[in-house]
């Protein structure tokens, strides 16, 4: 038997006319930078919700905890978004600082609905912190990193 025994078979893996080929194409670049994106943002959360912990941990009220680690992260995420995700792409800090008071809003309200279910504030505050995470990349692919013209 042919060791290509499968490629007549009908199989779901078959790709006849290269469809497959052709929309991975299409979608690699955007693949790519959500995947820079989510990288970069392991790093951006480290800084950030381990902020909002030390500050919940020393006693501070979690809705407090959550407005000085968001601001200081939104400064953070700035530098470590344009340089590692969004390269090559130009930055307007107005629509970044807009973009990040919707994402504040958010996941505020993401914090109190998971704070309603969940007690603590440091689960509470991953949950939100995950839930808002797919609404940012695409404020800041569409409101903020646009691609340069050429």
């Amino acid at each position: 038997m042919s060791p290509l025994w499968w490629k007549g078979s009908g199989s779901i893996f078959r790709n006849p006319d290269g469809r497959l080929a052709a929309l991975w194409a299409r979608h690699r670049v955007r693949a790519a930078e959500l995947s820079r994106y989510y990288k970069i943002g392991i790093v951006n959360t480290v800084f950030g919700y381990g902020l909002y912990s030390l500050i919940v941990f020393v006693g501070v009220n979690l809705f407090l905890a959550q407005i000085v680690s968001h601001v200081t992260g939104a400064i953070f995420n700035y530098y470590t978004f344009s340089r590692h995700v969004f390269h090559g792409t130009k930055a307007n800090v107005f629509s970044y600082a807009g973009s990040y008071g919707v994402n504040y809003l958010l996941g505020l309200a993401a914090l109190a609905i998971a704070h309603s279910f969940v007690k603590s504030p440091y689960l509470s505050g991953f949950m939100a912190l995950v839930a808002v995470s797919v609404v940012n990349y695409f404020m800041l692919k569409i409101f903020v990193f646009r691609t340069r013209r050429g």
